[in-house]
């Protein structure tokens, strides 16, 4: 079993409609307590894609990180098909009504890869999926500073060495989401995370980027693998294909 086009356009719609969701629950939420706000948001958005995707895909398995798949999905541990979702990532920026870097991550892995992804960024009006157009990751110039995507609340120690190193600078971001779409729209070259993640974080945006023609790996340079029976994944690199060299060479001396 594989992934086929309709799988492609079945997570960008599934992502996109999920935004929307979230979108009208913080304006009727705006004047709610900001946590209240967040578990709302990420339940329905959840609740949503499990009852699509049970619809669209009753065979598949679906790994969730607002829970266990629903009894009409099998086991993902017997299937080589399984969704990865996260209804909501950031939601701390989500809970931030001023805030725009939060996302819904919609993926397919088969047999671990990331074939398949989309990524919304619902506050921007942005879907990125992997059944879109891209152009080619734009090549840093000599005359600028390699921009590095990094968490706005635990930026990695390993970013900021590269930075020293490569002569770049920290552009702090909320969700993983929208730091992977920063590299893929070119606003940033590279993505540096270590310290703690989960499949759901990071496999659309894999799947989105891959797509998009960067460099896409652990931290180590070794790729990324998911459905796994621990879902733990806790670092990740992505950045324009130029750059992979230098950056690995750094993080791994």
């Amino acid at each position: 079993m594989k992934a086929n086009n309709e799988d492609h356009y079945l997570a960008e719609d599934l992502a996109t409609r999920a935004g929307l969701l979230l979108l009208e629950e913080r304006k009727l939420g705006r004047d709610s307590d900001p946590e209240t706000l967040k578990q709302k948001g990420d339940m329905e958005s959840h609740n949503f894609l499990m009852q699509e995707l049970a619809s669209s895909r009753p065979t598949d398995g679906v790994l969730s990180e607002e829970g266990s798949a629903s009894s009409v999905h099998p086991n993902r541990n017997d299937t080589n098909r399984v969704w990865i979702i996260d209804p909501l990532d950031g939601t701390r920026e989500f809970g931030e009504l001023q805030r725009d870097d939060w996302a819904v991550h919609v993926a397919l892995a088969v047999d671990g890869h990331p074939v398949v992804g989309a990524v919304s960024i619902p506050a921007l009006n942005l879907t990125f999926a992997t059944c879109n157009d891209f152009l080619q990751p734009r090549r840093p110039t000599e005359h600028e500073k390699v921009r590095i995507a990094v968490s706005r609340s635990r930026p990695p120690v390993e970013a900021s060495l590269v930075a020293e190193k490569i002569d770049g600078e920290l552009i702090e971001m909320g969700s993983a989401g929208a730091k992977a779409m920063a590299v893929v729209r070119g606003i940033a070259d590279v993505y540096i995370h270590s310290g703690g993640q989960y499949e759901w974080d990071n496999c659309a945006p894999a799947a989105v980027a891959f797509a998009a023609g960067l460099h896409v790996s652990r931290l180590d340079g070794s790729l990324l693998k998911y459905n796994n029976p621990d879902p733990w994944l806790p670092d990740l690199l992505i950045c324009n294909p130029v750059l992979a060299t230098p950056v690995l060479e750094v993080l791994n001396s």
